[in-house]
């Protein structure tokens, strides 16, 4: 075993150190070798050693170098060294963070790094949370609570009696809705296509003015951090209706959440405490290993009755019991990557790194703005919209960043026009990675 670890310590290791000069996107042929992975499962087993050197050559070459800083698409971070080295150490310790009993040490720093993430991103304090997959199963569990308090006010017990014959819930959501909350309210049976869509300005934002008359059945799902835009519902002012008649109102802060911790960016986050649930990843702007999400609920009540669930066999104390919050039952112990995380960053480094990749944003749009390009988006937040100009050619200029392997940005379609969509949320990304890739950009671009 010493000897396997070390292997792959050092495998580990010259990966991350190539990730200066790497290629952000996997060779053709680097992907055709991946088939060399398929095969007949062999009677007799494999010397770990020659698996773990198999894997290494076909498996490394093949990876999209997203832990890089110079990899832009969708919203993915890279991984803090505290948090990776964190990550392989809990992946030693095996433990199964579902009861205290089984994992004394899971069920603890979940706890510990519960209270952190509520005290960073200012919720209120006595807000619940759970620690899940990712922003999916974060507003899943978020709205599986939401779904209990709304129904048991209204005397129906959906935990024991589903939906068939409950008390209507009236869904709204902007029109620019992201597609995982819609999949979470499907799971929950709430539908994805009977909600109430309410039209947005031209940054995504919901148009408060055309918001229906809220009820306390009513459950309103807000956004901070377009996907595309970066934008912000006006969060406070939907709070603050809501309040008034009981609605609850959920946010889907799968990145945008975390723009909480940075006093610069307060005008975009005011009144965010107010809602009654927050659904954030860790693996985006936290820097976290795949994969790691957070659902907060204000009332953790809701949450624990709408997870809840026991077992003769389930050994129960008087401390917090991490399964009784999530979805799965058996798990990783995600807290521990998540610990080690914020503390090695401490409470100025997540400024720091919010505000720094937001920085990184503002002169991605400027550079590409000074070079004649068409910048789609307020870019408020770390995200960027551009576009090259007619849609065939700025499809073209896609096609040739990710081709050429300096940076890799993704392509969206923005109010029916094709852009280009740059992410930045890694902390590996450095000045001299945006200025290498601007000029990739750039170059690129006057060459279509």
């Amino acid at each position: 075993m010493d000897q396997l670890l070390s292997k792959v310590a050092v495998i580990a290791s010259k990966y991350l150190d190539n990730l200066k000069h790497d290629p952000v996107y996997p060779s053709s042929e680097a992907l055709a070798r991946l088939s060399q992975l398929d095969g007949t499962l062999p009677e007799i087993g494999t010397d770990p050693e020659r698996v773990i050197d198999f894997l290494a050559a076909v498996g490394s070459p093949a990876t999209v170098k997203s832990a890089g800083g110079r990899y832009f698409g969708y919203v993915i971070g890279g991984s803090l060294p505290a948090a990776l080295a964190a990550n392989w150490l809990a992946g030693a310790w095996d433990q199964n963070a579902f009861a205290v009993s089984a994992s004394p040490l899971g069920a603890r720093i979940e706890e510990v790094a519960l209270r952190w993430l509520i005290e960073v991103l200012h919720l209120p304090g006595d807000s619940g949370g759970a620690f899940v997959t990712g922003a999916t199963m974060a507003s899943f569990s978020a709205l599986a609570a939401a779904r209990h308090a709304l129904l048991s006010r209204l005397g129906w017990d959906v935990e024991s009696d589903g939906l068939i014959g409950a008390p209507a819930i009236n869904v709204i959501v902007g029109e620019e809705v992201h597609v995982s909350v819609l999949k979470a309210l499907s799971l929950l049976g709430l539908g994805r296509e009977r909600v109430v869509r309410v039209p947005a300005d031209s940054q995504g934002r919901i148009r408060v003015d055309l918001l229906p008359p809220l009820t306390s059945s009513t459950l309103v799902c807000v956004q901070a951090g377009n996907v595309n835009s970066g934008a912000f519902d006006p969060i406070g002012d939907i709070c603050a209706r809501a309040q008034g008649v009981g609605a609850w109102v959920h946010v889907d802060g799968a990145f945008g959440l975390w723009a909480t911790v940075a006093p610069s960016l307060a005008g975009l986050t005011a009144g965010i405490a107010d809602a009654d649930s927050w659904a954030t990843d860790g693996h985006k702007w936290l820097n976290i290993p795949y994969d790691s999400g957070f659902a907060f609920v204000r009332n953790p009540v809701h949450l624990q009755r709408a997870m809840a669930t026991n077992a003769a066999y389930y050994i129960h104390g008087d401390t917090r019991e991490p399964g009784q919050f999530t979805p799965e039952s058996s798990r990783r112990a995600r807290g521990i990557e998540v610990w080690a995380a914020l503390l090695s960053l401490g409470r100025k480094g997540l400024v720091d790194l919010i505000e720094r990749t937001c920085r990184h944003a503002r002169r991605f749009a400027a550079g590409l703005e000074n070079a004649g390009f068409s910048i789609l988006n307020d870019v408020v937040l770390n995200q960027v919209l551009v576009s090259f100009g007619p849609d065939e050619r700025t499809r073209r200029v896609i096609e040739g960043v990710q081709a050429d392997g300096t940076c890799w940005c993704g392509g969206t379609v923005w109010h029916g026009r094709a852009a280009m969509r740059i992410s930045v949320c890694s902390w590996a990304t450095t000045d001299n990675d945006v200025e290498r890739s601007l000029a990739s950009i750039i170059s690129l671009a006057r060459e279509s």
